[in-house]
């Protein structure tokens, strides 16, 4: 292959995956969302406690959502319309399960972008490769039709957390002491 056509190819490559986190999102991440990052493992263990309390049939769904094996992004492209929902552990409740709504993966060149477009509590942001099999992501979160703000303008917007991903169909990003309502929130996707 001309070295040329190479070069094209890997670039191709390059754009269907996340933005590599050794650059960017280290400058982008507040220092509050590295907090709440670097205390992820025990967040995720307390909220995931408090969540065994929760309707039966519900604990069951989050378990067996938990326990699907992890494969890595590089050999997917994230991009289209997704179902999705979110799952709040721990806090005000034990565990809350919501129905499905309408999320959005795009790739604007610089990696992918999430958008939930329906339901009154919205996200949108970028991701950030980490590892082989865990990525970043950068949001912000709002309500209904409100326009969302810039990643970095606050607490009560700002949103981060760690996507993993379970099939061609199947991923998650697990979002460690949000602002409202929950220990830690899940947002489940699938196609």
């Amino acid at each position: 292959m001309p070295p040329r056509l190479f070069f094209a190819a890997l670039g191709l490559v390059a754009l269907t995956l996340p933005t590599h986190a050794d650059g960017e999102v280290q400058k982008l991440i507040t220092a509050a969302d590295k907090a709440r990052l670097d205390k992820y493992g025990e967040t995720r263990k307390a909220a995931l406690e408090e969540a065994k309390a929760g309707n039966p049939a519900e604990v069951k769904q989050l378990d067996d959502l938990l326990a699907k094996p992890l494969v890595a992004f590089s050999d997917t492209d994230l991009t289209g319309d997704w179902k999705c929902r979110t799952i709040k552990a721990g806090g005000l409740s034990p565990l809350i399960i919501y129905g499905w709504f309408k999320c959005k993966v795009t790739d604007d060149g610089s990696g992918w972008r999430l958008t939930k477009i329906t339901g009154s509590q919205r996200t949108t942001g970028r991701f950030f490769d980490d590892n082989e099999k865990r990525a970043i992501y950068l949001g912000s979160f709002s309500v209904n039709n409100d326009k969302p703000k810039v990643y970095g303008s606050g607490p009560e917007s700002d949103q981060v957390g760690y996507a993993f991903r379970n099939s061609a169909t199947e991923w998650r990003i697990e979002f460690p002491a949000p602002y409202y309502e929950s220990k830690l929130d899940i947002m489940e996707f699938k196609r």
